[in-house]
């Protein structure tokens, strides 16, 4: 299984099209409070809508409780702008954590060293002088180049 963890993500519409492509692939979603929205408000819904209840998702009530639970990824890979490692040069594993840092701040230093440079990851871009991808459109692009190479989704489909 491979694994989306979101760090304490802002915009509910993100977290529900993160979460409906989550339920579509078999992925199972993480998400670390604190949120900036409350999980039953009407714009997360209406992005996860019917793919909700079928949403294996799990919440913590921060990074350290996330990363005592038993449902904890056995390898992170940190998808930052500030990485060097292209995304697809990363030997993704079946039981693979793919984090994400939030859509104002991104993640935070601590989060980048404990993860550690060789598992910083970045999604290569043209040059624009643009800030970073939507969180969704990144986890997208993330989440299926691993489920290519694990062949995990090809087992399910």
């Amino acid at each position: 299984m491979l694994h989306v963890v979101l760090h304490e993500p802002q915009i509910p519409q993100n977290t529900g099209n993160v979460g409906r492509m989550c339920a579509f692939t078999g992925s199972r979603l993480h998400l670390i409070h604190p949120l900036g929205f409350v999980i039953n408000d009407r714009n997360l819904r209406r992005a996860g809508m019917d793919y909700w209840k079928a949403l294996d998702v799990h919440e913590h009530a921060d990074w350290a409780q996330f990363r005592l639970s038993a449902a904890t990824p056995k390898r992170l890979w940190l998808f930052t702008t500030h990485g060097e490692r292209p995304f697809w040069d990363a030997p993704f594993a079946d039981g693979d954590g793919l984090v994400f840092g939030n859509e104002g701040e991104g993640a935070p230093s601590w989060l980048h060293e404990e993860i550690g440079v060789e598992n910083r990851l970045v999604i290569p871009h043209a040059g624009v002088a643009l800030r970073s991808l939507n969180l969704s459109t990144a986890a997208g692009i993330a989440t299926y180049e691993a489920l290519r190479q694990t062949g995990l989704l090809a087992r399910k489909g």
